[in-house]
């Protein structure tokens, strides 16, 4: 199925591993030229190189920026003024006390995983609704509908990202500009990955088991009862950005293996 993004800019925020990568990939495979983007230039060196050794012919350039500051996106946007498709998936994540989170936490995560949504969609939504044609995505997660009480403070943000997003699609009615959420539930990125393989070596077990007894325990509603992989989330993503998506605008769509135990 050709979903229509060939020659389209696209920028993925937060997007040299895990989710952010796979959908670089997966756009830049359907002929879009993709910006990669991260806090360090090794590792956003390496995604492209990647990207561009994995897809012949891809078009796929980085930026360095740290998105979490006004200053951050200002600089990302100084070097790429205008984009077709904007993928908001930069988020950070901690598990912590509610007792001891401090302001600090607090703002902090509410201006790396909100505000840097927020402060490049403000800008690119311009060129969007002058072209009449453009897509935005919030990668939000399962924890927006229910909050997890180990990290109330990402919880949070996962649900603020969805009342900008439906907000922002509010304000685009009649344009063939999109506005949506896309809800991931628990995901093997990077992040993770090293938190599953922290707790294992801690215990002494191997990986496999903290994953069963996660799904047992804190996610006893998922249907999948595993992590889904970074590509399936992307899949969705990227559909999502397609001119095949043109009637779909101000939804969440969940890639949450079921564990939203809702039937819309």
């Amino acid at each position: 199925m050709d979903l229509g993004l060939k020659g389209k800019r696209a920028l993925v925020t937060g997007s040299t591993a895990g989710i952010g990568l796979a959908t670089a990939r997966a756009l830049a495979s359907e002929g879009a030229q993709v910006t990669v983007n991260g806090r360090m230039e090794a590792r956003v060196g390496r995604a492209v190189d990647r990207l561009k050794s994995e897809l012949s012919g891809a078009t796929v350039d980085g930026i360095v920026a740290d998105l979490s500051s006004a200053g951050g996106c200002q600089t990302l946007i100084g070097r790429l003024p205008d984009v077709d498709v904007l993928v908001n998936n930069l988020g950070i994540f901690e598990p912590k006390p509610f007792e001891e989170i401090p302001d600090e936490d607090w703002l902090r995560f509410f201006e790396t995983n909100v505000l840097s949504g927020v402060r490049l969609s403000r800008h690119y939504v311009r060129g969007m609704r002058k072209r009449n044609w453009g897509r935005i995505v919030f990668v939000s997660s399962e924890s927006a509908l229910q909050i997890p009480a180990e990290m109330i403070h990402y919880g949070m943000t996962k649900t603020a990202q969805l009342a900008v997003s439906r907000g922002l699609a509010e304000t685009l009615t009649g344009t063939g500009v999109t506005v949506n959420s896309v809800l991931a539930g628990p995901t093997a990125s990077e992040g993770v990955g090293e938190f599953v393989a922290r707790m294992a070596a801690t215990r002494g077990v191997d990986p496999a088991t903290v994953e069963r007894e996660f799904f047992a325990t804190a996610r006893p509603s998922s249907v999948i009862k595993r992590f889904a992989t970074p590509d399936e989330v992307a899949a969705m993503i990227t559909y999502v950005c397609s001119a095949r998506a043109s009637a779909t605008t101000g939804a969440a769509l969940r890639v949450d293996g079921g564990v939203v135990r809702a039937i819309v």
